[in-house]
């Protein structure tokens, strides 16, 4: 069992990298060159992938009743074709209506194909034992926009953005579907898995979902906000131009930081508790930065990346510990409904945010934050509740 849930976590992790490197990563390296062959505005591009998230976002619900019903393999290899479709159609835009087209297509892949689906896919094998495999999958995707840019980049450079495009269809149909294809069949039993009540004392109130939904929209606006806009606003608070860059590549290992810390002392604990240390990472941060300005600029980076990491686990794993295996994949896809549509407003709201207030607009996302602090507060943790299993692959 150890051995073939290493399997999974690998196999699950690997393709989640491609999936990310392949999607939420692409617009950074090839908007501008798009755009520029098009003929359209650079935000246009943005706009087109800002409405990817949205479709994202409606098509969550559906993607996760059909893992909850089937399991995740069968979803997790239409979607390696769907995303290969999409790539391929963005290769042979030739103009806005076609990228746009191209993008509705890939966000139809990315509601179907990133984190939720890979979670509804473990618990809809492992149902509350999923934990560990979560937080392992996290940390190998955790490395999608470290191997995603580089290579994106290269693929550019060597044969223009078209060609990068279609490369990354290949990978989806050479390496993708192959490994979403090797994953485990979800039998009938694995559905059995304890339901609501099982484990957790009685069922949560429905407030317990709003409050959920809430934590991860504002988490995912902020997190969206920075990996846009964090170069201009570490700039702005006074950041040497070298200082910038070299403390904006501290998020993504302070973020694996952070997901080893989930995987390791903190798995002991309910997964509550540790969301609610993660959440206070970043108003922690931001008050440093707005209090101390440049000289604060690293420990922001570290605590803004570190509590990320884990509120990306917390995701996956606050649902399932209050609420349970049984519907685990369409209860997740409404509860980060919400969270999608804030992440595809939040670059264009935070930037205007940010012309209009400097960097006073840290306190406007330190008060996001501790709204997140204070939801999570709100939400006890479930009479006679035990832990998620600690086990982790080996």
């Amino acid at each position: 069992m150890a051995a073939s849930r290493t399997r999974v976590v690998a196999t699950l992790g690997t393709a989640q990298t491609l999936a990310w490197a392949s999607s939420y990563y692409l617009p950074a390296m090839l908007a501008r060159p798009m755009a520029a062959e098009l003929g359209v505005a650079e935000p246009t591009v943005f706009a087109a992938f800002s409405a990817a998230l949205v479709v994202s976002a409606l098509v969550g619900p559906h993607s996760g009743r059909r893992i909850d019903r089937w399991g995740g393999r069968p979803v997790l290899m239409a979607t390696s074709g769907l995303f290969a479709l999409g790539l391929a159609a963005m290769a042979m835009a030739s103009g806005p209506i076609g990228l746009l087209a191209a993008w509705l297509v890939m966000g139809v892949a990315m509601g179907s194909g990133l984190y939720e689906a890979a979670f509804a896919s473990l618990v809809r094998l492992y149902g509350h034992e999923a934990r560990g495999a979560i937080t392992g999958i996290t940390l190998i995707a955790g490395f999608a926009s470290t191997v995603g840019w580089p290579l994106t980049a290269a693929l550019e450079h060597a044969y223009g953005w078209r060609g990068a495009c279609w490369a990354w269809a290949a990978l989806h149909l050479l390496i993708g579907l192959p490994l979403n294809a090797w994953l485990p069949r979800a039998s009938i039993a694995t559905t059995a898995a304890a339901g609501p009540a099982a484990g957790t004392g009685s069922k949560p109130p429905t407030s317990t979902a709003v409050l959920l939904a809430w934590v991860f929209a504002v988490s995912w606006f902020i997190s969206t906000a920075m990996a846009a806009h964090l170069p201009r606003l570490l700039g702005a608070v006074g950041a040497a131009p070298t200082a910038v860059i070299l403390v904006s590549a501290l998020v993504g290992p302070a973020q694996v930081a952070g997901r080893l810390l989930e995987f390791g002392l903190l798995r002991r604990l309910h997964p509550l508790h540790s969301a609610r240390a993660a959440a206070l990472m970043h108003p922690l941060g931001a008050a440093l930065l707005a209090v101390l300005g440049a000289p604060a600029v690293a420990a922001f980076a570290l605590l803004h990346g570190a509590g990320n990491g884990i509120l990306t686990i917390a995701k996956g794993t606050l649902p399932l510990a209050l609420f349970g295996a049984q519907g685990y994949g369409q209860r997740q896809g409404l509860l980060v409904l919400p969270a999608r549509l804030a992440q595809a407003l939040s670059p264009w709201l935070f930037g205007l945010l940010l012309a209009e207030f400097g960097t006073r607009v840290l306190w406007f996302s330190a008060a996001l934050g501790l709204s997140a602090l204070a939801a999570l507060l709100l939400i006890q943790v479930p009479a006679r509740s035990t832990p998620t299993s600690t086990e982790v692959p080996s």
